[in-house]
């Protein structure tokens, strides 16, 4: 886990400088597994988040607001009676292990001073938070640990606290190279070079280890036998002093998209090159920014879970429902036998038995005639066997066309579905969710949303862009905008741009009147519609662009769906850090 001993003891370290003597004004329990400390000092007040939660253990300071239960849990309430007005006179961390300590000093119902010990474990689904008295036994823990749960340690009130069973390693801040190179040489040749750190060391996570391996190797999985191992041990300590001088900076690691976190750490993450990393000064803002973001992500997957199943399964039925008139059209290519099989059994009626399952008969459509054999239904006269072939051949048509239409009503509405996937799948906050979900209402895809009742209800503004040569360039986030952007908001002397035959965004380049445009800038606003498009990981991504006069929205087509002529192609890669670059903002504003 990126909560580390490493992490630990940088928290630990900005604990010390910052609340030491502070006062410990109230305690919070807003969740089951998790304690938040209202500290005052002299200089400001504080809010330190406890967690014991069995994915997301973790201790730092916290800028985030939750609402707490009206009624406080038992555990909170203890807290509160034991530590409310105590003064912290201690911070250490156990070993160079994942467990913090903060010693508060307080009087006792009968006025004697006290120290007692809020001790944080942060082991994954072993995490605990445990109040202990100075008398060593605990008071209370907000997870009760008995027999049934673990033979090995209690964790019940009135027990007297035990540290956690001690492991083989050493710690990797007073580690000299000699000990390091004789651990490093103990271990089996093809031993993973990564592990053998979190196997050496106390509190160094795998994140952390490969941190190591990565910029000894550039790269992060290495055997033992492969390195030298005298060189790897010198990386190993030199590491550890750089931690050791506050020369490594608290980072946040991000996926590729750039908005999903995936790691945080006491130290500088140069093993996620090409994804974007962001620095931090402080220990507990990276933490609580890594959580924030996170959960923000999270909570937007959620929300949009439901509509993109929602959309995926009528993409599903757009498919389906082509491949069976595709294959009705195949069908539908004999009708012109069945015309002439009609006019030759009408042409050969004197020639036609009852009860005959075939005739041969001369095609006179043909040039020269040529012989052909007829099927025939026995229990069917000559005349209805000549009607039924026309039957067949009214139905072929008649399907023809049906199919035809329903085809070209499908592919418009798989268009419109994957550019409605491509804009959920891009949405940045709830606001977004909510107008794509509007719009679906609207389209008859879900129960329609009340908006009035809705706290997303402020509608969002395109995104925005300025180019090299200074001119803005608009991007729609949904259909609806798309529409708004395209045929309400632009002027006729715009320039409007999409992707060519590819769900995506449009696009407009704010012309303010002028006639000819630079082709740098038009450039620059094709690669963001391809960037805002399916077609975003592609090269040479086709976009038309054209004046918006020549655009139009047909009366009673779908949000987002327009046609347009008297157009230019350009072939673009889309660049994402030059996209980034580009962007303004996507607060709101009004139309």
């Amino acid at each position: 886990m990126s909560f580390d001993g490493l992490f630990s003891y940088g928290i630990v370290g900005e604990f010390e400088n910052k609340i030491l003597g502070g006062k410990i004004n109230q305690v919070y329990q807003p969740e089951r597994d998790e304690i938040i400390l209202q500290i005052r000092t002299f200089e400001e007040n504080f809010k330190v988040l406890l967690s014991a939660s069995a994915s997301n253990a973790r201790v730092h300071f916290t800028k985030s607001k939750k609402e707490n239960p009206i009624t406080a849990p038992l555990f909170c309430m203890i807290m509160r009676k034991h530590l409310v007005g105590g003064k912290i006179v201690s911070v250490s961390q156990e070993g160079f292990d994942r467990i913090i300590k903060i010693g508060v000093e307080s009087y006792t119902e009968l006025g004697d001073l006290t120290v007692k010990t809020l001790i944080i474990e942060i082991m994954s689904r072993h995490s605990n938070i445990i109040l202990v008295g100075s008398d060593g036994k605990i008071i209370d823990s907000i997870k009760h640990i008995d027999l049934t749960v673990s033979q090995v340690r209690q964790v019940l009130p009135g027990f007297f606290y035990e540290k956690p069973p001690a492991q083989n390693k050493i710690n990797p801040l007073t580690a000299e190279k000699e000990e390091i190179l004789e651990r490093l040489l103990s271990l089996p040749k093809d031993f993973s070079a990564d592990k053998a750190l979190v196997d050496i060391f106390f509190g160094v996570s795998p994140l952390v280890s490969r941190e190591i391996l990565y910029r000894f190797s550039k790269s992060t999985t290495a055997m033992l036998s492969q390195l030298d191992i005298g060189k790897y041990a010198d990386a190993v300590y030199d590491f550890f002093r750089s931690v050791k001088n506050g020369e490594e900076t608290p980072t946040v690691a991000f996926d590729i998209s750039g908005k999903k976190p995936v790691a945080f750490s006491l130290v500088n993450l140069t093993q996620y090159e090409g994804s974007e990393t962001k620095k931090y000064d402080s220990v507990s803002e990276a933490v609580d920014d890594f959580y924030a973001l996170r959960g923000e992500s999270e909570h937007l997957s959620q929300r949009s879970a439901h509509i993109v199943k929602i959309i995926n399964n009528n993409i599903e039925r757009c498919r389906k429902k082509i491949v069976i008139h595709e294959d009705n059209l195949r069908k539908a290519k004999n009708r012109d036998k069945y015309k002439i099989y009609g006019d030759l059994l009408t042409a050969n009626m004197y020639q036609m038995k009852s009860g005959a399952k075939e005739i041969q008969v001369e095609n006179y459509y043909e040039n020269p005639p040529q012989s052909v054999v007829v099927p025939l239904k026995e229990e069917l006269s000559p005349s209805g066997n000549a009607q039924r072939y026309y039957k067949l051949y009214t139905k072929a048509k008649t399907t023809e066309s049906y199919s035809t239409e329903q085809i070209k009503e499908a592919k418009e509405e798989l268009n419109y579905l994957e550019t409605v996937l491509e804009s959920v799948l891009r949405a940045e906050s709830p606001a977004d969710i909510a107008e794509i979900k509007e719009e679906l209402g609207s389209q008859g895809y879900i129960p329609k949303v009340n908006n009035k009742k809705s706290k997303f209800n402020k509608k969002t503004a395109p995104m925005e862009f300025i180019s090299g040569d200074g001119y803005k360039i608009l991007v729609g986030k949904n259909n609806h905008q798309n529409d708004t952007l395209t045929i309400k908001t632009a002027f006729s002397t715009d320039i409007w741009l999409h992707t060519k035959n590819i769900p995506g965004s449009h696009t407009i380049i704010r012309t303010e009147g002028k006639s000819e445009v630079p082709d740098q800038t038009i450039l620059e606003a094709a690669r963001i519609a391809a960037y805002y498009s399916k077609g975003r990981d592609g090269s040479q991504v086709p976009v038309d662009y054209t004046a918006v006069k020549n655009v139009k929205k047909p009366s009673g087509a779908k949000p987002g769906f327009v046609i347009y002529d008297n157009y230019n192609t350009v072939y673009v890669t889309p660049n994402e850090e030059e996209i980034k670059g580009m962007l303004k903002n996507s607060g709101p504003q009004k139309y």
